[in-house]
């Protein structure tokens, strides 16, 4: 989904090994259910990457100076369990950060309960080996968030806390930036204007000189 530095072995590889680190951390935050707990493990783990692995988003002298991601606080009332609606398949490009747009399928839909009251299209990424992709964009973009919006799930780098039949459990305190808000060297999917909500979503990751 972002730039990456596919060409060197080595580097193609490190993005392997970053790439099933995150799915890992996923898996963990499955198993340990709903709750601060593992969202915290889940958290810590990312730090370690940003701050440790070759595939970092951050670049070399930013991650010299790395502590931690900022988030929002943790709040319960931002996790759901969602069913996926039918809807008339549409494509979509997801315009970048950079050049480029991602192709994306929308298949289906999720409604928000109150006090949200919203629907979020889901998106099928339409290229080899495919995966399912929920972007957003809500209120608080260009204040306390991206301006082009976050991540809540992306299946294809295994960030998703799973799914029951056609329901899926969305949590936006797991919501991320895209790899192109530390370093323009990324170029991003930008959430579709499908998904820009007008509520503000005080949950996951939020803008901020990275602290503890």
């Amino acid at each position: 989904m972002n730039g990456s530095a596919i060409g060197e072995p080595a580097a193609t590889l490190a993005l392997w090994d970053f790439r099933r680190r995150v799915a890992d951390l996923y898996r963990a935050a499955r198993e340990g259910g709903p709750g601060e707990g593992p969202w915290r493990r889940w958290r810590a783990g990312r730090d370690r990457l940003f701050a440790t692995h070759d595939q970092s988003p951050l670049g070399p002298a930013a991650r010299a100076a790395f502590s931690s991601l900022e988030f929002f606080p943790y709040d319960p009332a931002w996790r759901m369990t969602a069913r996926v609606e039918p809807v008339e398949t549409r494509r979509v490009g997801a315009v970048h950060s950079a050049a480029g747009e991602t192709p994306l399928i929308r298949f289906g839909r999720v409604r928000l309960p109150d006090p949200a009251n919203v629907t979020l299209s889901v998106f099928w990424i339409d290229v080899y080996g495919g995966g399912v992709f929920v972007p957003f964009r809500d209120a608080t973009a260009g204040e306390t968030t991206y301006g082009g919006g976050r991540y809540l799930v992306d299946t294809i780098k295994g960030a998703d806390l799973g799914h029951e039949d056609a329901a899926i459990v969305l949590d936006f305190n797991y919501a991320y930036h895209p790899s192109c808000v530390h370093d323009p060297r990324w170029s991003c999917p930008l959430a579709p204007p499908d998904n820009h909500l007008q509520i503000r979503i005080e949950a996951g990751e939020r803008l901020g000189s990275p602290s503890g």
